[in-house]
């Protein structure tokens, strides 16, 4: 059984992931109610491991930890809080040395490689975190999924889902559903080449 990378995001309308860099995902487009938390609670804990680039980690890394321990946060976050810290990750990057919180580093010019031979001896789905990454996993043909919640806003510029990419992507809808608030989630299989060529 070889596990599946599934790059989880949020995105407004037109696929664009922040508006401004840096914000984190804090964007005030998004709509994350109590309802669409707990879908992502349950999806991460469903998880067999997060893989996250070191943008995306860090600022995972700053919140999280803390606030599983926060009582004036909802009871959701806290659990969130918990799922992260506890979950095993791996941490893509060139600089950082060393992680926390069950993480391990993937570095050097050979993290594709490595991140192969991961989803291989992994069973079960693969969080992946970054759009960097997710963009070096899609041009490897190692990306297996987009799991994409919609918020309903346009925001005309800022960070895009994917960095350039020039290869048209066919997807096959695998999963969809609506939450408060008009967001929806879909989850789709990428098609790689050699799939299509088979079919």
């Amino acid at each position: 059984m070889m596990g599946r990378f599934v790059y989880w995001m949020n995105v407004s309308l037109d696929l664009r992931i922040e508006q401004v860099p840096g914000d984190n995902g804090a964007g005030e487009w998004l709509r994350i109610s109590e309802e669409l938390h707990r879908e992502f609670n349950a999806r991460a804990r469903a998880l067999a491991l997060m893989v996250h680039g070191r943008v995306i980690y860090e600022t995972m890394e700053e919140y999280w930890p803390r606030a599983r321990e926060d009582a004036s946060l909802p009871d959701v976050l806290r659990e969130y809080g918990e799922i992260w810290t506890a979950k095993p990750k791996a941490l893509v990057s060139r600089t950082r040395r060393s992680a926390d919180h069950h993480t391990r580093i993937i570095g050097g010019d050979d993290a594709i490689e490595q991140l192969a031979a991961l989803r291989a001896q992994t069973d079960g789905t693969i969080g992946v975190g970054g759009a960097a990454l997710a963009t070096q996993l899609l041009r490897a043909g190692l990306l297996d999924e987009l799991l994409l919640f919609t918020h309903p806003a346009i925001l005309g510029f800022g960070r895009p889902l994917f960095d350039e990419y020039d290869v048209p992507i066919e997807l096959d809808l695998l999963e969809q559903r609506s939450f408060e608030q008009g967001v929806t989630m879909h989850r789709y299989a990428i098609r790689n080449e050699l799939e299509a060529s088979a079919c």
